[in-house]
This record gives structure tokens, C-alpha cells and sequence, in this order.
């Protein structure tokens, strides 16, 4: 009896000190969050079914922006692959394997960017996306070398497969930046609009 009543007596002091204690807060899934996840899903979808040249899309781009300015980041990785998943079923699945190379790079953007609040600033924009286009070229390419026939299985079959993939890396790198400055580009003209309107209020 004595042990529950010393348990009786500490329990408001503990409930009392827990109370006290400035837990971080989580940030909540709003939506706003949905509602942007939502828009990049539809841009990426929209730019992979339209005409346009190959490996020239926004899903990367996105994919850093949504790690760049959504409250719940986690989000972030959502954008690439609801994306890639909804375009591929339209556009026809491949090996998995060589999706699974595909889609983790896709999604490299937004996970570093949630790991490291550095990469969240405006200047890194263009490093982070050049970095991410290389990661993709020399990763995807040595899943297609590895999972298919079409490169004999040799360090000459590899070559071969990185040189015929270099207009790609090209157009990649081109698509990551434009769509990079139309996004990011597009947010701080937001911003500067909205600023004077806040402050008359």
C-alpha cells in the first residue's frame, strides 16, 4: 500500500512537470499542403503525357519545390511518385527494377532537401538540381545496363550505355533549370505581390 500510495502522490507532479515541457511542434497537414501537392502532381502528369522532348519535365523541379515550401515536407516525396505512377499507368510500366532506379531519383530532390535546411535556400536551387540530374543519369543508366539487353554485360556495354544517354542527361538538365525558374521564379513574384497588400492590411 505504501508503493501505491507513493505512485498516487508522484504521478501529479510527473503529469505537472510533462506539462511544463515545450514539446516541437508538428506541423500539420493543411490545405494549403494538399492543395499545392495536388497542382505539382497535375503539372507533372500534364507535362509527361503532352508532347515534349524526352526526359524534358518538371517532376524533379517539383519535387524540390514541394520540399522547399510545403509546411508538412513529408508531402514532398508524395509529388514524384503520385506523378510518375499516374503517368506511367497511362503511358505503359516497365522493368521494376529500372522504374525503382527511376522513381528514388526522382524523389532524390525532395528527400535531401527535407534533410538538410541549407538546401532549402534560394541559392541552392540550381546546385541541388544540377546534382540531382547527374545522380539520375549515372544511376537510371546503370540500371538499364544492368537489368536489360540491351548492353552487353561489360564495362564497353556500360560506356556504350552512358554515351547514348547523354542527349537525355542534356535535355534533363535543361528541364530541371527551366522548370526550376518558372516554379521557384513564380513563388517569390507571389510573394512580392502579396508583400505590400500584408503590409496595408
Amino acid at each position: 500500500m505504501a508503493i501505491c500510495n507513493g505512485t498516487r502522490e508522484m504521478m501529479p507532479s510527473v503529469s505537472i512537470l510533462l506539462n511544463r515541457i515545450r514539446w516541437p511542434r508538428t506541423p500539420q497537414v493543411g490545405l494549403a499542403d494538399l492543395s499545392i501537392v495536388a497542382f505539382l502532381v497535375g503539372v507533372d502528369v500534364a507535362a509527361r503525357l503532352l508532347p515534349h522532348a524526352p526526359d524534358f519535365t518538371p517532376v524533379a523541379a517539383t519535387a524540390l519545390f514541394a520540399a522547399s515550401t510545403l509546411r508538412f515536407r513529408a508531402l514532398s516525396s508524395l509529388v514524384p511518385f503520385a506523378a510518375m505512377l499516374l503517368g506511367d499507368a497511362a503511358l505503359g510500366f516497365y522493368d521494376w527494377r529500372v522504374m525503382t532506379a527511376v522513381y528514388g531519383m526522382l524523389a532524390l530532390p525532395a528527400i535531401v532537401t527535407c534533410l538538410s535546411s541549407r538546401l532549402r535556400r534560394p541559392a541552392m536551387v540550381v546546385p541541388v538540381l544540377l546534382s540531382s540530374s547527374l545522380a539520375f543519369f549515372l544511376v537510371t543508366n546503370f540500371a538499364v545496363w544492368a537489368f536489360s539487353p540491351l548492353y552487353a554485360a561489360s564495362t564497353t556495354g556500360l560506356l556504350k550505355c552512358y554515351i547514348a544517354a547523354l542527349p537525355f542527361l542534356r535535355n534533363m538538365i535543361a528541364g530541371d533549370l527551366f522548370w526550376g525558374l518558372v516554379l521557384f521564379g513564380s513563388y517569390r513574384l507571389l510573394q512580392a505581390a502579396r508583400a505590400p497588400s500584408v503590409a496595408l492590411a
